[in-house]
């Protein structure tokens, strides 16, 4: 669900591609995208199976120009399908979305940088930033970080159970994408 700040490091291979530029295209097969949870006496992991990403660049400065994600919260699984169900209906139930839109970007680097932009999750938008890594082979180009965030800022409730078990508002994002660029 936090998944999509995440995303936002894809555009960093712009700055370390030849011009015209390129768009990457992420082989799900080999990237990832994983939100780590802590609650009451245990950690858990969500795995995001599906996901849509575009991103594109200017060819003269190599500098991202749009980089966004969309996904469907019922694509995010923790192993545990009672609570990915909780998980839905927590969220409003339903077929809930979740967005991220890049901003900018700074501090770039042929090995990353840091990057901003807008995460959208429950109707509700923050700004959220985020250092990030790149890493080029020939056409393939990794990207690798991660992001905090509190489910909270969205306006989602805490999440208890059985007046015991309560989970972390806070949350970390991990990202890591790998893709040919075309």
């Amino acid at each position: 669900m936090k998944t999509s700040a995440i995303l936002i490091g894809c555009f960093g291979y712009f700055t370390i591609l030849p011009a015209p530029a390129e768009t990457l295209q992420v082989d799900a097969t080999r990237s990832r995208i994983q939100v780590d949870a802590k609650a009451t006496g245990h950690e858990f992991t969500g795995n995001l199976e599906k996901y849509t990403v575009t991103a594109a660049g200017d060819a003269a400065s190599h500098k991202p120009t749009t980089l966004d994600l969309t996904w469907d919260f019922n694509d995010l699984k923790t192993g545990d399908v009672k609570r990915d169900k909780e998980m839905i209906k927590w969220l409003g139930g339903g077929t809930p979305k979740g967005s991220f839109s890049f901003q900018k970007s700074w501090d770039e680097k042929p090995d990353g940088g840091s990057a901003m932009g807008t995460l959208t999750i429950h109707g509700i938008s923050k700004t959220l930033s985020f250092p990030y890594t790149v890493k080029r082979e020939g056409e393939w180009v990794t990207i690798d970080g991660k992001v905090s965030m509190d489910y909270q800022n969205f306006k989602l409730p805490l999440i208890r159970a059985m007046a015991l078990m309560t989970v972390d508002p806070k949350l970390v994002v991990r990202f890591h994408l790998v893709g040919k660029v075309r």
